[in-house]
């Protein structure tokens, strides 16, 4: 145990300096003025672990009440509020007490000091300490697994990205957001083509690996801050893209459809050709107070099922949702004309 003396008589501080080592402890740190003190302890900002020290011994009949002051300020510094405070005090008993009680010190010595009773206040600072440094160290692997668990419940463990609890709140917040603000709104929905025969082709692991990839390319592909993709369920994922309208999602949803097929993950078993791909349904609207988010997904969702029917790997948008916004309004994604790019269709039955 390492103490701090903070006392501006060299005397006091000898004498201090003897009894402790003495009694098998290290030479104290000493300090004659509150400057010196944070100089001491200012490798413990940002960092409780870093203090130099355990305890500190302060002059509390310094003039001006600096003794008391120098108690006060470590008191209010973050990370040094646990260090425990010895006043040093020639005061009556219960003036003394008063003076510790007020500068939230945890225990006071009466001068002239008897070294019994310093080194009994000692050994009481040094375990309450213990206690204080075991109680922060609690605390922190609670708030690191609360933190962990907290995420656990928003994304999905398979894949990294978000789950269909942590969209649903999404979705709700962006959707007021565009009634409040009338601007546009749009859903991708995203299937893998032909999963179940991937899955019962490479096995489960080597399907779950396809998963995690897809849902990596759709994130990394998906650029603004606010867009957001999630774990739809199964083979499905969904992107929200706030504040885009159906030429800026359309040009999205190829983007990703690309950036997939590029992967040239192999697919032997699937219909439409030999990589895996996904169909892309787009749904978007400027929403009302009336209207409600569920009729989106319900849009796209029937336009992946047009992209599923017509071929695969290819992007549909919804006809029915989207209502054009005011100018003002417009997003400033690049236009795209094409309503679709897709590989030659070989069957037409939907899955």
């Amino acid at each position: 145990m390492r103490l701090l003396i903070v006392d501006h008589d060299d005397k006091v501080c000898r004498t201090l300096q003897a009894v402790l080592q003495e009694n098998g402890y290290p030479a104290p740190l000493v300090a004659s003025s509150a400057n010196e003190v944070f100089e001491v302890l200012k490798s413990a900002r940002g960092c409780a672990e870093n203090l130099p020290v355990d305890a500190v011994l302060v002059d509390a009949d310094l003039p001006e009440d600096e003794g008391l002051d120098v108690c006060r300020r470590i008191k209010e510094t973050p990370n040094l509020e646990d260090v425990p405070l010895l006043l040093l005090t020639a005061r009556p008993e219960r003036e003394a007490y008063e003076a510790a009680c007020a500068a939230r010190a945890s225990d006071f010595i009466r001068k002239p000091m008897q070294p019994f009773e310093l080194l009994g206040r000692l050994r009481a600072a040094g375990a309450l300490k213990q206690q204080l440094d075991s109680c922060r160290a609690h605390e922190r692997e609670l708030e690191r697994l609360n933190s962990e668990l907290q995420r656990l419940c928003l994304m999905d463990e398979l894949t990294g990205v978000a789950n269909r609890r942590f969209f649903n709140d999404v979705l709700a917040q962006e959707w007021a957001r565009a009634v409040r603000e009338v601007i546009p709104i749009s859903i991708i929905l995203v299937d893998i083509d032909f999963f179940k025969n991937y899955n019962d082709h490479y096995g489960h692991q080597t399907g779950d690996e396809c998963l995690r990839q897809v849902a990596r390319t759709l994130g990394s592909a998906v650029k603004r801050s606010g867009d957001f993709v999630a774990r739809y369920g199964g083979e499905e994922f969904i992107v929200i893209l706030p504040h885009t309208g159906s030429q800026g999602a359309l040009a999205v949803a190829e983007t990703l459809r690309e950036r997939v097929e590029s992967l040239n993950l192999e697919h032997a078993c699937s219909r439409i050709g030999r990589r895996v791909t996904i169909s892309l349904g787009v749904a978007s609207t400027v929403p009302e107070r009336h209207s409600c988010s569920e009729e989106l997904i319900a849009a796209a969702d029937q336009a992946i099922y047009e992209a599923k029917r017509e071929g695969r790997n290819q992007v549909r948008v919804s006809p029915g949702m989207y209502h054009q916004p005011h100018a003002a309004h417009q997003e400033p994604r690049p236009p795209f004309t094409q309503r679709a790019v897709a590989a030659p269709a070989v069957e037409t039955s939907v899955d």
